[in-house]
């Protein structure tokens, strides 16, 4: 059992008396207090024997009280310093202040320790610290603004003074938990569960930066519920309220920043990106989570890389082959400065250019590589860094840092050497080298007349977060006391009711916390002890003085709505390119509107085939995934990028077809009206006697209307030219082609009269060829009337025969109805035609069967030809196939049966005499009894 040299344990009173063989000096400070939840910083009198305690609990104090030994002896053994035993745990210092509230902080003031190798035969030397960060210093003087400014205000915390115990952790875990125990005990010597200040009690601790340091600060003070604010710590690991339950930050933790990185790219249209991370928990976590991201946004990872820091050259190599091989433009690195400085250096060796880094709030801001000789590679990264809020009065608080007026500061000294590029003489020399050129510090130096990290006030980024942790533990305190009875308010300043504030008090305050620091913005911690994400978006630019420097161009705010948390000014973002241009990283350029996005097997969805919208339908987004089918009563315009209304097709008096045709079935009707006339002019002539006036009359008569039918075909198919048309046709020619059938059946008739003993003569009567004509218009007619009552014809549109159009038509309703109408037309024409034909060498002189054989010929031969061209066309251009059938063959029949006849009439009246046409049938008269039956 070992007892410490300095302090004692502490007894309540009531509790047993103090063993007779204990020093009293090591009864002159004080343990923590009784109230502090067990854990690893026990109190050293559960050892003694005066307490009952079980085996288990034994082992268990016994157990954690060794763990956490262990990591603060520098040797392995304890060695016996004058009376009794002492611990041999190494002496530590910091920067401190007294107060009525202390607060603690541990700070990376240098970034860099160096090691000596241990010999084991003498006492291991403490580590010592390399290279001073200016910026890191500026955090720390942001602690103490923020300290100084509570103790002058009147309404936050009044009568209160508040002190500081600051410590320099250099990034090492060791350190930083060197500088928590410090912190607490109070003393040179950390030790476990004691505290050797009586009325100084710490509230909260501000730290560390590196979230490694972070968490096993925040094992140990979780332990007491003692509230702990880093404002730099990102692993979402510190989230966890279960491990960490007395852990809050300032800054959003790296699942954030990898969803604002995510968007970042979308925002810009990067879908093909490539991803370098370290080989530590920040690179590792913060990358997969930000391709997960980007692949729940659309978005693909092109390479996925790993920066391997033990090595000396991070691999650069082959990540350089990589990156160089790789489509990708946009190339994410999630990483910090200090990892990133050695691959850097194997770009710029290697001429890695033209390519957009995308950088992370570990280096985004990074003054090392921001120098000239990166800015080839380094010129137009874009990235996150932590919101730059402003700290009013922080300036002047820099600049007024004087050795003279902080004399207790152990860190003064090399800081001062650090700004000004002096040394100082004598035991503050920190150094110890110098030579002919050494510039000696004087003190008289002054802050303001010189430009560093240190008081660049326009970027304070850290120091704001530094500066918000502050009040928030003094608002917190503030709260706690606005809760308590007046009786036990501390705004007395008396140090006993401050010492009764347990520190999960302050806890439970601080997750509570809300209030409006002096720049209006709201400041409190979600159930995870996080404030709001909120990130600026810097792009790096050349400077004037030479190098880069992180211009900020945007911000990401997660609470804002999805879509409007990315703000970018884009005009002002410069690019590698040195234009204004946005590079584009894609593994396939977008698919424009009309396309829709195909993708390739065994490729990433990024990688895709632009293939052109089907037939009917349309995509009016960039890169749409399917295309969107047009309404019945629309189609795609040429692009294929929206619907426009169909053309309605039909056709029409206006159309010139249309116009055409109809011209031409009215000039093609006055005909057979005229050719009429003319009969009916010269109906005693023998010419028109020999051609059976009546019949001729009725068929010129039918021929007109067979004309005119043509023009219900014409125009909007409305349901009653639907009706009417294919009827009126059907029945028109009907009665056209019985009455030649009549005709050619009374001249067969009419020559076999005349031989002896025939009984046909009394069939030469007109009776007999109007019954023909009844008869078999009489079935057309019976056919027609059937087809409109059983399956009438209908107007309707066709919205598939024609792409792009409405096809406005009649619908036949039947379209067996239609054909045996049409064949049932064929079937007559068929029989005048064999029956003419078999009678057109009958000896006469006048042979109309000649004439009608011809007509039923070009009957026939257009109404055959018919059949396949209106079955090939669609439309109006169908219609107007009809029309053309009609006009054609009813043009045929009129030509062929009458023109001859009135070419004699009007043009060789000569012949148009019973003389001439009985003159060339002289001592025929079988062909003179054929003539006058005609």
């Amino acid at each position: 059992m070992f007892w410490p040299r300095y302090c004692g344990p502490h007894f309540t009173p009531g509790t047993p008396s103090v063993r007779e063989n204990i020093p009293a000096e090591f009864t002159t400070c004080y343990p923590r207090s009784e109230e502090s939840p067990p854990g690893i910083l026990m109190e050293f009198s559960n050892f003694t024997g005066n307490r009952t305690t079980t085996p288990q609990r034994h082992l268990m104090l016994f157990l954690s009280q060794n763990i956490l030994l262990g990591l603060l002896m520098t040797s392995s053994a304890a060695q016996a310093e004058g009376p009794g035993c002492h611990l041999p745990t190494p002496e530590v210092s910091g920067l401190s202040k007294d107060g009525d509230i202390l607060l603690g902080g541990i700070f990376p003031l240098h970034d860099d320790v160096e090691y000596q190798e241990p010999t084991f035969t003498t006492r291991p030397a403490p580590l010592t610290c390399q290279r001073f960060q200016l910026q890191n210093y500026q955090s720390l003087q942001a602690m103490v603004f923020a300290i100084e400014e509570i103790s002058r205000s009147s309404d936050l915390l009044p009568n209160i003074t508040l002190g500081f115990r600051i410590y320099d952790s250099c990034r090492i875990l060791q350190r930083s938990l060197e500088g928590t125990l410090w912190t607490l005990a109070g003393q040179a010597e950390p030790l476990p569960n004691f505290s050797c200040q009586r009325t100084l009690p710490i509230m909260g601790i501000i730290g560390d930066a590196s979230s490694s340091c972070s968490i096993a600060m925040a094992r140990v003070l979780g332990l007491y519920r003692l509230p702990q604010i880093s404002f730099v710590s990102t692993s979402p690991l510190l989230s966890d309220r279960k491990q960490f339950p007395s852990f809050f930050r300032t800054i959003p933790n790296d699942d954030f920043q990898s969803r604002g990185l995510a968007r970042l790219l979308i925002h810009f249209g990067w879908t093909w990106v490539g991803l370098l991370v370290e080989d530590n928990d920040y690179g590792q976590q913060g990358g997969q989570i930000l391709k997960q991201e980007l692949e729940r946004l659309g978005a693909c990872v092109s390479f996925f890389e790993t920066i391997i820091l033990s090595k000396a050259n991070r691999n650069a190599f082959h990540i350089i082959q990589v990156i160089k091989n790789s489509t990708a433009t946009a190339i994410v690195i999630f990483a910090t400065d200090a990892g990133l400085l050695p691959l850097v250096d194997e770009m710029v060796r290697y001429g890695v250019n033209g390519k957009v880094f995308i950088a992370t709030e570990g280096w985004s801001i990074s003054s090392t590589l921001a120098m000239d000789m990166y800015s080839d590679v380094l010129i137009g990264t874009i990235g996150l860094t932590i919101y730059n809020g402003p700290v009013p009065g922080f300036e002047a608080h820099l600049n007024s840092v004087h050795h003279s007026r902080s004399a207790e500061n152990g860190f003064l000294p090399v800081f001062w050497e650090e700004a000004f590029g002096c040394k100082w003489r004598g035991p503050n020399n920190i150094t110890s080298t110098w030579d002919n050129t050494t510039e000696w510090c004087t003190g008289d130096e002054k802050l303001e007349n010189v430009h560093i990290d240190y008081n660049n006030i326009y970027d304070t980024r850290i120091p704001y977060n530094v500066y918000t942790a502050v009040q928030a533990i003094a608002w917190a305190l503030h709260d706690l006391n606005s809760h308590r009875p007046e009786e036990e308010q501390f705004f007395n300043g008396t140090s006993v009711d401050i010492q009764e504030i347990k520190p999960w008090q302050i806890t439970q305050y601080i997750k509570k916390v809300h209030f409006k620091n002096k720049v209006g913005e709201e400041v409190f911690f979600n159930q995870n002890g996080e404030v709001p994400a909120q990130y600026d978006i810097v792009n790096w630019q050349r400077s004037t003085e030479g190098g880069i420097r992180p211009v900020t161009v945007g911000g990401y705010d997660d609470r804002a709505p999805e879509g409007k948390n990315v703000i970018v000014n884009v005009t002002a973002v410069l690019w590698p390119s040195q234009t204004n241009q946005i590079p584009v990283s894609v593994c396939t350029q977008s698919c424009q509107p009309g396309f829709w996005k195909a993708v390739k097997e065994g490729e990433p969805a990024c990688c895709f085939l632009c293939v052109p919208c089907p037939q009917g339908e349309i995509s009016n987004e960039t890169d749409s995934v399917a295309c969107l089918k047009c309404p019945w009563d629309q189609w795609p315009n040429l692009k294929q990028d929206q619907c426009i209304m169909k053309v309605k097709e039909y056709l029409t008096y206006e159309d010139a077809l249309g116009g055409g045709l109809a011209g031409l079935c009215l000039c093609a009707s006055l005909l057979p009206l005229a050719i009429l006339k003319l009969f009916v002019y010269y109906k005693t002539t023998p010419i028109v006697k020999a051609n059976n006036c009546s019949l001729s009359y009725l068929l010129l008569l039918s021929l007109t209307t067979c004309f005119l039918c043509s023009l219900i075909f014409i125009g909007y198919p409305t349901p009653e030219k639907c009706l009417l048309r294919q009827a009126a046709f059907g029945i028109t020619f009907a009665l056209c082609v019985s009455c030649i059938l009549a005709k050619t059946i009374m001249v067969v008739i009419a020559f076999n009269a005349t031989k002896p003993g025939s009984h046909l003569r009394r069939w030469t009567g007109p009776h007999l060829s109007y019954t023909v004509i009844f008869v078999c218009t009489l079935l057309q007619v019976l056919l027609c009337v059937s087809w409109l009552f059983i399956t009438p014809p209908f107007s309707q549109y066709n919205i598939y025969a024609l792409p792009g159009k409405i096809l406005v038509e009649c619908n036949e309703g039947s379209s067996l109805a239609f054909w045996l109408m049409l064949g049932y037309l064929g079937l007559l024409a068929t029989i005048s035609f064999i029956v003419a034909f078999l009678a057109r060498k009958l000896p006469d002189s006048f042979n109309e069967a000649k004439f009608i054989t011809f007509s039923m010929l070009s009957f026939l031969s257009v109404w055959i030809s018919f059949i396949p061209a209106y079955l090939s066309t669609k439309g109006k251009y169908m219609v107007a196939m009809e029309i053309f059938a009609i006009l054609a063959s009813s043009s045929a029949l009129l030509f062929c049966i009458f023109f001859h006849k009135a070419y004699i009439i009007l043009l060789r009246p000569e012949m148009n005499t019973k003389e001439y046409l009985l003159g060339r049938v002289v001592g025929q008269r079988k062909g003179t009894v054929v003539v006058s039956a005609l």
